[in-house]
């Protein structure tokens, strides 16, 4: 691997991108640490970050959004080795090695669904939220 942090490998081909540090802004202005020059990705778009030896991402409100295998970021996401991340319509594979980046043990929970929890009424939580009771 090219980057000390591991690389970003573009689905169907081109140069792999270097993790050279541990936070990185991914945008369209040359001031990010990723700079990707089309017009479809948002001046500062996401921003990726090491936490206990995993890659997450976090989108930056960006216009055309940020999706990890498919699914669009709702909020901070872990990214397995493997994984492909999508900024705009912009494709790569995630690749670098935990143990390299100080993981012990199993992947860290995913906060997002302590979010998607949390962000839920006791009453969905239960399976009755939403529902109207007709009295008769």
């Amino acid at each position: 691997m090219a980057g000390k942090f591991g690389e970003l490998v573009p689905v169907g081909g081109g140069d792999p991108i270097p993790l050279l540090k541990d936070i990185l802004i991914i945008g369209r202005r040359e001031s990010c640490d990723i700079a990707l020059r089309f017009k479809n990705v948002s001046s500062h778009h996401c921003t990726l970050f090491v936490k206990h030896g995993y890659w997450f991402i976090r989108d930056e409100n960006s216009r055309n959004g940020t999706k990890a295998n498919g699914k669009r970021l709702e909020s901070e996401k872990r990214l397995d080795p493997g994984d492909i991340l999508s900024i705009a319509k912009h494709e790569y594979e995630v690749s670098y090695e935990p143990v390299n980046l100080g993981a012990v043990g199993p992947p860290p929970a995913e906060e997002s669904v302590v979010d998607e929890i949390l962000s839920q009424s006791l009453l969905e939580r239960a399976g009755i939220g939403g529902r109207t009771t007709r009295r008769h």
